[in-house]
């Protein structure tokens, strides 16, 4: 192991743990709640209550960030969300469990890692040699995809077998082993902060903002994802409705997709890490999402094949560890270290304000205008594009996502056009 990167690789690895933990909880939940619902709008309400308090708070988060300790608002953060958990758990032991209580319980963990990942971004900063940026860039995104790949077997094996306590009793037991290591043997350096008195919160947040306002590159980087946020949760929401429904798809299914989501960026993730650094940056970033949303859409809106359906996953997800990577080297080189809490929260806000938005938007489709508009046209042409039983409507919603995908990159490409970041130009807009 690297002596530079050690504690780095500790907190990562931990934490990684920690978040399968918390991904099961979070994937047995969402079937529980399909199951007793049957309604794609309830599903995606956890995503979106999970989301609104991040996008509403970020900005004020990150000004926070800035002035806190970092490894103490991770550790406070963290107990916080795990207390919610147990909650959950207790609520369930006592057969009193409603939807409301979870989306309560989301928003909650939601405000916590508003004001928790301006922090552990800015201490993975610190802990990083910049040399090593695009390299642990990959390994968060192979973290992630281990996760995703790992989250649905062992989720739906142990909700199986145990039942949902003991769901939530491993995420337990995973925080409570990422908090101890955290606490006991990391040690993040202070941020510098070039001899400035601390700010008032609001100023600071104002700070963020005119930051970004004077850097283009990054404002219209972040506008991009913005927009791809919201057709990729648009398909996020639909995407249980239409495996869950359909004959030839089901739990299984479902969780044969979300595997390889996670195989193919993990693979992704491996390719990211090890690449050479592109001549362009941002060039690879538009090609990359422009791949992404040219492929996963349409085969899962046209198919009826849960292989194609995981070749889609494949080939959507496969260039994301890529773009991410590229993502990350250009904004960790262009923000300064002592305003990249208030300046990426302020990103968090706009970037990621579309996820809710297209969270709703997409259960609100699919249960009021998709699947009874193909209830009642299911026949004729319609059918034979999108099937005739319950989840057709999804299935259209997915060809509509496909092609405002694509619109979306053709005209951030021509936007961006103006733009090329390499380290040969040290970080320079061309």
């Amino acid at each position: 192991m690297n002596k530079n990167l050690k504690a780095y690789i500790i907190l990562w690895a931990t934490q990684a743990f920690s978040a399968l933990g918390s991904g099961m909880t979070s994937y047995a939940l969402v079937l529980w709640l399909y199951a007793s619902s049957g309604s794609a709008l309830k599903t995606a309400m956890l995503t979106v209550c999970s989301y609104s308090p991040y996008v509403l708070m970020s900005i004020f988060a990150g000004a926070l960030s800035d002035r806190w300790d970092k490894k103490k608002t991770m550790l406070v953060c963290d107990l916080i969300a795990a207390l919610s958990t147990l909650w959950v758990l207790f609520m369930i032991k006592s057969g009193s469990l409603l939807p409301w209580h979870l989306y309560l319980i989301n928003a909650v963990s939601g405000l916590m890692n508003t004001v928790q990942q301006p922090a552990s971004e800015v201490a993975a900063t610190l802990l990083v040699p910049k040399e090593y940026y695009q390299k642990t860039s990959g390994l968060r995104s192979f973290s992630q995809s281990l996760n995703t790949i790992l989250t649905p077997v062992f989720a739906t094996t142990v909700f199986a077998f145990l039942g949902i306590e003991w769901v939530i009793a491993i995420d337990l037991a995973t925080f409570l082993i990422a908090f101890l290591t955290l606490w006991l043997f990391i040690d993040i350096p202070k941020a510098g902060q070039g001899g400035k008195e601390k700010e008032p919160v609001l100023r600071s947040a104002k700070e963020g903002l005119l930051w970004l306002k004077g850097h283009r590159l990054i404002f219209d980087l972040i506008f991009f994802l913005a927009a791809i946020n919201f057709v990729a949760s648009t398909y996020e929401a639909a995407l249980p409705a239409m495996v869950l429904s359909k004959s030839v798809g089901g739990e299984k299914a479902l969780g044969a997709v979300n595997i390889c989501v996670g195989l193919a960026t993990l693979v992704g993730s491996v390719v990211a890490a090890w690449l050479p650094a592109p001549r362009d940056r941002v060039r690879a970033i538009y090609v990359a999402l422009l791949i992404s949303m040219s492929a996963e859409n349409f085969l899962l809106a046209f198919t009826e094949s849960p292989v194609i359906w995981c070749i889609g996953a494949v080939l959507g997800w496969l260039p994301i560890p890529f773009m991410n990577a590229n993502m990350d080297v250009i904004f960790r080189n262009e923000i300064p270290p002592e305003i990249q809490g208030r300046v990426f929260s302020c990103r968090n806000t706009l970037q990621f304000f579309t996820i809710p938005m297209g969270y709703l938007f997409g259960g609100l489709a699919v249960d009021i205008f998709f699947e009874p508009f193909m209830a009642a046209h299911g026949t004729g042409v319609f059918a034979s594009f999108f099937g005739s039983e319950k989840g057709a409507g999804a299935a259209m919603l997915f060809a509509v996502a496909g092609v405002a995908g694509v619109a979306v990159c053709l005209f951030f490409g021509r936007l961006l056009k103006k733009y090329s970041w390499s380290e040969k130009q040290d970080g320079k807009q061309g």
